[in-house]
């Protein structure tokens, strides 16, 4: 297992390679849907955003929290469907200099081509783990966006440990996942033409 520490250098994103298994420590910044929007528009208009992603990590994924006192607690943390960002994801990766997306199922070739050309990579978390991520979680950093609700505000989290995480994209342009549809696909036809032959 790679062990990796943010804030993250391209260099040490540039070594990895699809199936690397990954392990986490540092920041890690919750993004859904809304929050992809909303920076985008703050970025479009030139402005800054809350927090400085450059080099960090983000999470597609909408937290259970509670708050005690005024402190914040994550209860499950679990990744989201990823390609609801595909339309977005690109853009922040070239706009933000974020290093890694945290996320779970597949992406396109527009985050393909940016992981590609800016120095990140998309890693899954597996899906139904929620609550023993939620132990990696040391603490809650703070909190942006509230208004848009709590799985779609931003949550700065500090992470120890924080794995299995596998590399899908890597900064080469390599897709795991297309790769293993590909190979299932060869291998229907195969299965297809040698029943043809069998049957004809």
């Amino acid at each position: 297992m790679i062990k990796l520490k943010t804030p993250l250098e391209e260099s040490e994103i540039r070594d990895l390679n699809v199936g690397d298994i990954v392990s986490l420590d540092g920041t890690i910044i919750t993004m859904r849907d809304a929050g992809h929007k909303r920076i985008l528009d703050i970025l479009r208009q030139g402005l800054k955003p809350p927090l400085d992603l450059h080099g960090q990590v983000i999470f597609h994924a909408g937290p259970v929290v509670k708050k005690k006192d005024s402190h914040w607690k994550i209860v499950s943390i679990g990744p989201t469907t990823s390609w609801r960002m595909e339309p977005y994801e690109a853009e922040v990766i070239a706009k933000t200099g974020i290093r890694m997306i945290i996320g779970k199922g597949l992406m396109g070739v527009k985050t393909v081509e940016a992981c590609k050309r800016y120095g990140a990579v998309y890693v899954a978390y597996p899906g139904g783990l929620a609550a023993l991520a939620s132990k990696c979680v040391k603490r809650v950093i703070d909190v942006k966006w509230l208004d848009l609700g709590v799985p779609e505000a931003l949550w700065i989290l500090e992470v120890k440990n924080f794995a299995p995480l596998t590399v899908i994209i890597d900064s080469k342009g390599r897709n795991l996942y297309k790769k293993r549809m590909d190979e299932v696909m060869r291998n229907l036809n195969l299965i297809k033409e040698k029943l043809k032959v069998t049957f004809s």
